[in-house]
């Protein structure tokens, strides 16, 4: 019998090495199918796993409770799994260059702990040949085996969406990939079982690299472009999202819309692609041109605030400005890389210090990360501008009565930025507001 069959058969294991928004719901589903040994460096997160909490909200308390996925935080437990999947976070270092160090970390953990007859899937967004050229070299070392020989190894980039309830790992076509076709084989039954959507056999893993790194470069380019627009249609007194409105009656426009591109996804990946680009001697033009308009919206928000509040006649330094939402998007607790942080500084540089409520963020993250403390929606109140910046169910349903309870009552102008563009601009284009959107 084959590794597949085996783990079919219960006379193997997976895991799981890294169970964050991505590796956790990997590891719940296919603990429904086979079993599954779930690892994560993070002691206190496994105590909230194994207590059936979910800190993600991505599959929820009660399908923790009940899932049969072993988690821990002991590394020697991985020697119990021969089929291995690493979805570790690939980020950015301040300066844009890739920072291999979670997956370099991963490796090394994994290599302490590889057996003969393993198969490792590396799943975090990577250039092409990070798989190859530097994963597996620890691996071997670690280990003290030979790849190819003694294990073998397959790449499939992760498609989960954060907070998408829709597109989830069983809904979306997974790409996969091997070292061999043996290997290819093994890798595309083994994702087979809970992906229904299918599997798509990339033709080598740095094709498979590859096509992961692009996807989230292209979505970055075409939001730059709606940015920029927004930028061009904003001087010219123009409703950008009148426009796209009215250009998307078109059968084949593409239905973007402007906004600020955090996370750890389309804000990030485009800049693995340019360095190894980069590496071998050329330099980006579109992709880095996008990367900066899209790296720059947040300045861009602030200052038109800015620019809302000396229209209103309101004093900038020391205006109450409240920030609603900080998460990179709705309905996601996850403030890393959010870009909610470079408006919230740059009013800083003006004098303003907002004050910010998120209901669905991580705030214990929140306060770690960025030294910030949430209020709450009580505290919104006696303001002199308000930013939607997220947005969550909890934004959704604010009228107007509602929002203007949050300002001074002697204000003649009430300036409200509505990033995402959630409310009915006509019904905020009276003499009493200031209304602005991307």
């Amino acid at each position: 019998m084959g590794l597949y069959e085996d783990i079919v058969a219960g006379k193997e294991k997976l895991s799981l090495v890294g169970l964050g928004y991505v590796g956790m719901p990997i590891a719940v589903a296919f603990s429904k199918k086979i079993k599954v040994v779930g690892f994560d460096l993070n002691a206190k997160k496994i105590e909230l796993y194994k207590n059936g909490i979910d800190p993600t909200n991505e599959v929820g308390n009660d399908t923790i409770k009940n899932c049969a996925v072993e988690f821990t935080a002991d590394e020697t437990k991985l020697k119990e799994a021969k089929f291995h999947i690493v979805a570790v976070p690939t980020p950015v270092n301040p300066d844009h260059t890739p920072d291999l160090s979670p997956v370099e970390g991963a490796s090394e953990i994994l290599g302490r702990n590889l057996t003969k007859g393993s198969v490792v899937v590396f799943e975090s967004t990577v250039y092409p040949g990070v798989t190859e050229d530097i994963c597996v070299p620890i691996l071997e070392r670690e280990s003290g085996l030979k790849c190819g020989v003694d294990f073998k190894i397959g790449y499939s980039p992760e498609r989960i969406n954060p907070g998408d309830k829709v597109h989830r790992l069983e809904t979306i076509t997974k790409i996969v990939s091997g070292m061999d076709e043996e290997t290819l084989e093994t890798v595309a039954n083994v994702y087979s079982l809970v992906v229904e959507a299918g599997v798509y056999r990339a033709e080598s893993i740095k094709v498979a690299e590859a096509a992961k790194v692009i996807e989230n470069s292209q979505r970055d380019i075409n939001i730059a472009f709606m940015n920029e627009l927004s930028i061009i249609f904003n001087k010219m007194g123009i409703d950008t999202q009148s426009v796209l409105k009215a250009a998307g009656t078109k059968w084949n426009f593409l239905k973007f819309y402007p906004g600020l591109v955090g996370g750890h996804c389309i804000g990030v990946d485009p800049y693995y692609l340019t360095y190894k680009a980069e590496q071998l001697g050329y330099h980006s033009q579109i992709i880095l041109s996008g990367r900066r308009i899209n790296d720059d919206m947040g300045k861009y928000v602030a200052e038109s605030l800015v620019k809302n509040l000396i229209k209103a006649e309101v004093p900038v330094q020391g205006a109450r400005v409240a920030i609603l939402g900080f998460t990179f998007k709705e309905n996601c607790p996850d403030t890393r890389n959010t870009k909610i942080i470079d408006i919230y500084n740059e009013l800083g540089e003006y004098g303003i210090t907002p004050i910010v409520v998120d209901p669905a963020a991580d705030a214990d993250e929140a306060k770690r990360l960025y030294g910030i403390t949430f209020q709450t929606m009580a505290d919104v109140k006696d303001m002199d501008a308000v930013i939607i910046a997220v947005s969550h169910t909890q934004f959704m349903s604010l009228d107007k009565e509602a929002i203007s309870k949050f300002y001074k009552k002697e204000n003649a102008k009430r300036v409200l930025i509505d990033i995402k563009g959630i409310l009915d601009r006509k019904e905020f284009g009276t003499d009493d507001y200031s209304y602005w959107r991307l």
